[in-house]
This record gives C-alpha cells, structure tokens and sequence, in this order.
C-alpha cells in the first residue's frame, strides 16, 4: 500500500503556483503526487473530493451548482491570467448571476493588440475596445452587464436575449416593497448603447431583443410566459404592479395584471413551495385578492415550460370569464 503524500505547509492554501512551493520548500516530486491538481499552467489545485450532486427538490441548485463551480474556476485562473485580460461571455453572465447555462470552458477576452489566451480549458477571444466596457464583480475582471448581454448574442437567440436582458435591466423591490432601481445591473438605455456602439456579430438579434426587454420581469419564468402570451394575442398586462383594496392600502405586487378584466397571473418558482413563510403569505395574499373582486391564476413552471403547457390557455380562459373578447 503507497504511503500517503506528505502534508504540504499550511501558508500555501489550497492554490498556490510551484514557485510559492518551491519557495516554501515543497520539493519537486511532492508537486507531482496525486492529491495536486494542475488546472492551468503554473497553477496547482489540492484536489477536493467530488462534490454531491444537487437534489432534484431543492430550489434553485442546479443552478448554484453551476455557479459555484465556475466562479471556482474563474478564481482560480485569475490567479495566473494577464492583467490585461477580463471574463466574457457566458462566464461573464455567469459572474452577474444572469440566467445562462456558464458551466462550459471559461471564456476571457482581451482588447487589441493583445492576444487572446489559448490554455487548456479557455477559450480566449479579441474584443474591439469600442464594443466592451470592462469592471471588476466579485474580485474579477469582468465585462460589463451590458456589454456581456451585447457579446452573447453569437450564441443565444433572440428569445433568449430577451430573456437574459430582463434579467439584467429587472427593478428589484425591497421588503417594503419599493421599487429600487439604483440595484438594476444595467438600464435598458444602457442595452440600447450597447447595441448601438457598432457592428459586431448578432447584431440584429440585439436590435429585435432590446425592443422587448423591459425592467418588470423578476424571472426567466415571467419573461417566458410574457412573451407567450404577446404571441397568443392576450391583452396587454401591467406588469409587476401593485395591488390595492378600495381603500388604497397595498395588499401586494403581483407579477401580470390584467387589471381591466380584474385577473392576476402569479408565477411561482420553488420558493413559494419550499418557504413556509412565503407559502402563508401567498395565502393571505391570494384571499385578499379574492375579496376585492380578482380572479387569480397561479401558474409554475410545468404551466409554463412543459411539452403540453397549458398556462396561456388558463389566463384565456379566466380572461374569458371577466369579459375579455379575442
């Protein structure tokens, strides 16, 4: 049975380059056991048992997974990354926590006339210094969040550039329910000079994007059945709008209202299922709205994104009962 490497100096953390080794005294052989992992050229990992995969049940992680593990390579590799040089892509996206799939190789860019890296697990590009904006999220260089939504549009589609741009431009609330702008991460005008700052490939699909993005959409999920339900010819909805009984009190924001037909969309993810706190509220919510007069149609994903989706349908019908007329 082979004896167990020696235990390294405890300065060196968990990634550190063989330089920071050999000057701690680690010696050459050490650095080729087992338990270093070479992730990039003259950095070196202590490898990590493989991590737990995520609970189907559980909100939200597969996505933090993802982010997790991608935001530990970004880490790592700014380690050893020119100084020059700055996330992009879908990495980027991932960085400002935009709702992209970032799990992939990293993608760094760099302006002229550097060159684009070219290391195992990178894929480096040229950017044109007119067509990125460059700041630090989470100590990393990154693009900015309009240049990174600019830059995807070589891979996504024009739905999907909605999708991400609402993310981007979304109006959070906080929890007195008070529009906060100030925490967008980008405004649509920025978008708009994005597109704007010249030719670039997906440029046309950035023009048809930014004409539908809008800073109402919380989640992809509102987005996906706002867009579904403009190509299904329902009305117009007031979007993340305030609701009120007779006397002005504000009895909550509901993400779609069809306030001329007194019909309200709520789109619950799993926190609405998972957090009592939310679940009770819903509650006395959905029956405050009852008692002013509104039908509410709850909706999730499986209404929204499943092969036979019947959300559109349950809004029509209830639009239907209220008056509406196709």
């Amino acid at each position: 049975m082979s004896r167990p490497p020696r235990a390294l100096p405890p300065s060196l953390g968990t990634v550190f380059t063989p330089e920071q080794a050999r000057a701690a005294g680690v010696t050459a052989r050490r650095l080729r056991a087992r338990d270093l992992d070479h992730v990039h050229r003259g950095l070196l990992v202590i490898s990590a048992p493989d991590e737990a995969e995520f609970e189907d049940g559980e909100p939200f992680a597969r996505d933090r997974a993802m982010r997790t593990r991608m935001l530990r390579r970004a880490q790592w590799y700014d380690r050893v990354m020119v100084a020059h040089a700055f996330f992009v892509g879908r990495t980027a996206a991932g960085i400002w926590r935009l709702p992209v799939e970032c799990d992939g190789e990293l993608e760094v860019g760099v302006l002229p006339p550097h060159r684009a890296p070219r290391r195992r697990g990178i894929s480096g590009r040229q950017i044109a210094s007119h067509l990125v904006s460059v700041c630090e999220r989470d100590g990393l260089r990154v693009a900015g969040p309009a240049s990174t939504w600019a830059l995807l549009a070589e891979d996504l589609s024009v739905r999907e550039l909605i999708v991400v741009g609402d993310a981007a431009v979304h109006v959070p609330r906080d929890e007195f329910a008070r529009r906060r702008p100030e925490q967008a991460l980008a405004t649509v005008e920025q978008l708009r000079a994005a597109v704007a700052a010249g030719s670039r490939r997906g440029v046309e699909k950035l023009r048809a994007a930014v004409e539908r993005v809008c800073t109402a959409s919380a989640s992809p999920l509102e987005t996906d059945f706002r867009l579904d339900a403009e190509e299904a010819g329902l009305p117009a909805p007031t979007l993340d709008a305030e609701i009120r009984d007779r006397r002005g009190r504000l009895l909550g924001v509901t993400e779609l209202a069809y306030l001329e037909f007194a019909v309200l969309v709520e789109i619950e993810g799993d926190h609405h299922r998972t957090s009592r706190r939310q679940w009770n509220r819903d509650i006395e919510k959905y029956a405050a709205y009852v008692a002013e007069g509104f039908e509410v149609v709850r909706l999730t994903s499986a209404h929204i994104r499943s092969a036979d989706a019947v959300g559109i349908s349950m809004v029509r019908d209830a639009l239907i009962r209220h008056g509406w007329r196709p």
